[in-house]
């Protein structure tokens, strides 16, 4: 479903991912581990069309992302963008949940506005997206009336209620209290287990041990470990993975 290949980002003269390789079977789950400033949100942002990229592609379900087929760089227009951007949901760590709308309106303003849904038809898939993720009660509150873990499943509701294709989740429990964090990763779990296609970038090491497929140990642009978690992360080949591994499993939260 997702296919990366050769990706290389520069932002000015500072080159943020250096020819990172990488795969997501459909279905299948990537958690991209790695130390601050490796480069990891940046290359979900390629993903999700959100960044432009020096060389290399990426490939959603056939499609090339953000630009068109051929040898020359040429980017695509908006409404192609808008159209690419559709199918590839994205959650960020700060919720970005609209503050005027209610967590029923959130939900709903991709089904209304992207997929062109009557409202009553968006209403009922809102309904259930957020009896999905504990939240049916809550409907009729404003993100002030929730607490941050309930904000960020109001996020995860509203990006995968549009069915998306892909679903990429950006350290969606960095900014959460640590009593928050279960209730967030019991979603995502949920989902996994559903079938969604996701990257997920985490530090929460048990949780990417036991919930993804394939993980990707990035560090300075480089993908520097990947493969079967309990192989990867049970047996680490580098200095810089076993570092990351005394600094982050120790404080991880297990869902």
């Amino acid at each position: 479903m997702i296919r990366i290949e050769e990706l290389h980002k520069s932002f000015g003269d500072r080159e943020v991912l250096r020819g990172i390789n990488a795969t997501v079977d459909r279905n299948g789950v990537l958690a991209v581990l790695g130390p601050s400033g490796s480069g990891k949100s940046t290359l979900l942002r390629c993903v999700a069309a959100l960044e432009q990229y020096q060389a290399g592609r990426v490939v959603v379900d056939g499609e090339l992302i953000g630009y068109r087929d051929g040898d020359r760089r040429t980017r695509l227009g908006d409404r192609d963008l808008s159209r690419q951007r559709a199918d590839i949901g994205m959650v960020f760590q700060s919720y970005n949940l609209f503050p005027h709308l209610t967590a029923l309106q959130n939900v709903m303003l991709g089904l209304v506005h992207v997929k062109h849904l009557p409202r009553s038809e968006a209403t009922a898939i809102a309904n259930d997206w957020l009896d999905r993720v504990g939240l049916r009660d809550r409907g009729g509150s404003h993100p002030a009336q929730l607490s941050g873990g309930q904000q960020q499943r109001v996020a995860i509701a509203r990006a995968a209620a549009t069915q998306p294709k892909v679903l990429l989740l950006d350290e969606v429990t960095s900014a959460l209290d640590p009593e928050l964090v279960g209730e967030v990763l019991t979603v995502i779990r949920a989902l996994a287990e559903s079938g969604v296609t996701m990257m997920i970038v985490t530090h929460e090491v048990f949780f990417a041990r036991d919930v993804a497929r394939e993980v990707l140990f990035m560090d300075e642009g480089l993908a520097v470990e990947r493969g079967d978690p309990q192989e990867v992360l049970g047996n680490p080949r580098t200095d810089r993975l076993r570092a990351f591994l005394r600094r982050y499993a120790s404080v991880s939260i297990q869902a």
